[in-house]
């Protein structure tokens, strides 16, 4: 019978550089798994966008202003996994002090989804400038925290409380 010959190195030990060669391989696809992985998955800030600002109430007298602002916000989760926000308002602040604030409920938004949101605020004898925030983490990966925000200003006619114009 013949029997199957091992081929020995020089020095009478194993052959091991295929295991070497094979072991190396494998570590190499372990890393660009890894590296591809967080390419992929790593968490962006949700996107917000002021879609309208309107003012269905205002009136002057006595050299003041009332209002009734309302704005129509939406909020994109540009990641694979799902957005859960926590501990998000909008605020209306005037000269760097805050007038106003809507609590957003908390939430979650779906991979790659937009969630559109509205907030009414009353407010008296004050011009404004409005500032979004969201607070959050994406699922997946295990708790990567995010934050965005947008800042706008608006400008209104003070006769007849009309838009003139607003930039985010």
């Amino acid at each position: 019978m013949n029997e199957p010959h091992y081929q020995r190195s020089p020095r009478g030990r194993p052959n091991i550089a295929s295991c070497i060669v094979a072991t190396s391989f494998l570590i190499f696809l372990i890393i660009s798994a890894v590296a591809v992985f967080f390419v992929l998955f790593k968490p962006k800030a949700p996107q917000i966008a002021v879609e309208a600002v309107q003012f269905p109430a205002f009136s002057v007298a006595n050299g003041t202003f009332n209002l009734t602002f309302f704005q129509f916000v939406s909020v994109t989760n540009p990641n694979r996994d799902a957005f859960s926000h926590f501990d998000s308002s909008l605020q209306l602040v005037y000269s760097g002090t805050q007038v106003g604030v809507v609590f957003i409920p908390a939430g979650e938004i779906g991979g790659g989804r937009t969630q559109h949101m509205s907030a009414k605020f009353d407010v008296e004898e004050f011009p404004l400038a409005t500032a979004t925030a969201e607070r959050g983490g994406v699922d997946g990966r295990g708790g990567e925290w995010v934050e965005s925000r947008a800042r706008c200003g608006v400008s209104i006619r003070v006769s007849d409380g009309s838009v003139l114009g607003f930039h985010c």
